[in-house]
């Protein structure tokens, strides 16, 4: 196993903690952890871009897992055990193959597939957002045909996570367009982060293409911030914040884009 990568700068460890709890606050409320993680890890040049990926898995599979318990406890009436069982194991099959392809790339191929994979995210929520769904009504499982482009949808997103891009925009999407009912979505994308994050994260652990500092941070603040989104705050009108995290998301990947070509003239 090679070592993980050190930070590259000396963060104070309560910045690192503060970040966790934020991100995953959000992360409960719907938002996601991994966009937001990103842009304030390149905002600060608080990780190598290279490492960015295996940082967010890593260190949010953790806050991930206690996720999961927690949406399976509170909306466990709204759980299809096929759908939710079907989808999960995809995105862990996913994220395993994708994250031993991305641990071998160069940091340009890298910056350049995080760029387009943020844009993607930046897509699948403003989506969301221009819809207006109906959250409240919709099945809660999936049969036949739209069961088939579901797995094959979790598959493709859990392969996303090795590039960055968090699982619950896309997720989201693909699940309200098939008709799902929002509370039985929330299961299904915390459900498949457990899996997915953990399957990535062992891969990215073992290559040491990571942030041992920042992931340790993120992992211990991220716990709290789950407990707080999900048993004391709950909901919050969130719409306005989530445009602001759209346009975060494409300044970031611009940022990133523009790293990569900065990277490519000096090698030539």
């Amino acid at each position: 196993m090679t070592a993980p990568a050190r930070s590259t700068g000396k963060t104070p460890m309560a910045a690192l903690l503060g970040l966790g709890a934020a991100t995953n606050f959000f992360d409960t409320l719907g938002i996601g952890s991994f966009a937001t993680t990103t842009a304030v890890l390149r905002l600060f040049h608080l990780v190598e871009d290279e490492n960015i990926p295996g940082t967010l898995n890593v260190g949010h599979a953790i806050p991930t897992i206690t996720e999961c318990i927690i949406f399976i406890i509170l909306l466990g009436g709204l759980i299809d055990i096929p759908t939710i069982t079907c989808m999960v194991i995809a995105g862990g099959i996913g994220a395993w193959f994708g994250t031993g392809l991305v641990v071998n790339w160069p940091r340009r191929t890298i910056q350049r597939a995080m760029a387009v994979a943020l844009v993607v995210t930046a897509g699948f929520m403003a989506l969301r957002l221009l819809a207006s769904l109906n959250l409240e009504s919709g099945t809660i499982g999936f049969t036949g045909a739209a069961l088939a482009i579901a797995v094959l949808a979790s598959a493709l997103i859990g392969s996303l996570t090795s590039l960055g891009i968090g699982n619950y925009a896309p997720t989201m999407a693909v699940t309200f367009m098939l008709g799902m009912n929002a509370k039985a979505v929330f299961p299904i994308m915390a459900a498949s982060a457990s899996l997915i994050l953990p399957a990535a994260a062992i891969r990215f652990y073992k290559s040491g293409r990571f942030d041992k500092r920042a992931a340790v941070g993120l992992a211990i603040g991220g716990v709290p911030g789950v407990f707080i989104a999900a048993f004391v705050v709950k909901e919050l009108p969130l719409n306005a914040v989530k445009w602001i995290v759209v346009c975060v998301l494409l300044y970031t990947a611009a940022t990133l884009w523009m790293s990569s070509r900065n990277a490519a003239s000096t090698a030539g």
